[in-house]
């Protein structure tokens, strides 16, 4: 849950825009949601974001060139690396 201000995408065209074209960098996997925590885009760590839309947009899909499925690297590779910078950064998402 934030604990901030959110925007809905249903009611910023802006924040719509730039998630939705967001999204497109993910690997097709991440498009399914995982129903245990799943709380809401508002309550999500890209939901967060809301406020700055141009940093979201930059900030997520720097992380969606990372993850892309056209790098030398496995997918469970790329889960490693992002589970060991979230456990050094002790952040839960």
């Amino acid at each position: 849950m934030t604990w901030i201000k959110t925007l809905r995408l249903e009611d910023d065209d802006r924040v719509r825009e730039l998630v939705l074209k967001q999204r497109e960098l993910y690997p097709i996997e991440y498009s399914t949601p995982a129903p245990s925590v799943d709380r809401g885009f508002e309550n999500s760590i890209v939901g967060s974001h809301t406020l700055l839309p141009d940093v979201l947009f930059h900030s997520f899909s720097a992380f969606g060139a990372m993850m892309s499925p056209d790098l030398p690297l496995k997918r469970y590779q790329h889960e490693m690396i992002a589970t060991m910078v979230s456990v050094t950064n002790r952040c839960f998402y």
